[in-house]
């Protein structure tokens, strides 16, 4: 059964940050609970992976507070099965049985930071504070590139064509080579393609298209 301390229940629309605490030590789930909550953070508290993954968490910048050593599911393969489900939540191991291996595979898996109890009270919070501004920005980048997802969905095939060649540096007349094309017609694309990306400018409409990495080598 999921732990929520008192007053940390959230609602799925709620947008203040949450740190997820998994760790099979009753106590130690309650005390860095009481910690996170001293400062203002929200909490979801579970004694192992598994109970993380019958839970669907509201979509806010959060992150991962994960006990290396739990039952059933380690904390290394659960950040290695989140990888692969594409979960992109920063974690913070902690372990009472840490060694140099584990800290270097956990690193290398792309876990923010790997703390060996007994730890500070203030350098947990300070690698919980950096991790959830990553995911706060990581979301921010995911945001804007799916604005310009969907906006280079509204380009028809032709002008996806025009914008790739015009990202990768061509001018109108080169552009109308490449693609058999007259160069008015160029420009009436391209006129097209800035108002439909909502492009301010040239070298707006590359940076939105290096965004979406969008390049075409031409010949």
């Amino acid at each position: 059964m999921t732990e929520r301390p008192k007053s940390s229940h959230v609602s799925a629309s709620a947008r203040e940050p949450i740190v997820v605490i998994i760790d099979d030590d009753a106590s130690m789930r309650r005390a860095l609970g009481n910690l996170f909550q001293s400062v203002g953070l929200e909490v979801e508290l579970f004694g192992s992976a598994s109970e993380m993954l019958q839970t669907k968490l509201p979509d806010v910048a959060s992150c991962l507070v994960l006990d290396i050593r739990l039952p059933g599911l380690s904390g290394l393969d659960f950040q290695t099965e989140l990888a692969k489900a594409n979960i992109h939540i920063p974690i913070i191991f902690m372990t009472g049985h840490g060694d140099i291996p584990m800290s270097v595979r956990a690193m290398k898996g792309g876990a923010v930071d790997f703390l060996t109890k007994p730890f500070r009270d203030q350098d947990m919070l300070d690698a919980v504070v950096a991790a959830i501004e990553r995911d706060r920005k990581r979301r921010e980048s995911d945001k804007i590139v799916a604005q310009l997802q969907a906006l280079l969905e509204t380009l028809t095939p032709r002008e996806r064509e025009v914008l790739a060649l015009v990202s990768s540096g061509l001018m109108n007349k080169q552009v109308a080579a490449e693609l058999g094309l007259a160069e008015i017609t160029v420009k009436l694309h391209r006129g097209h393609i800035m108002r439909k990306m909502g492009a301010k400018s040239l070298a707006d409409l590359v940076r939105k298209a290096e965004t979406l990495g969008i390049r075409r080598n031409v010949s």
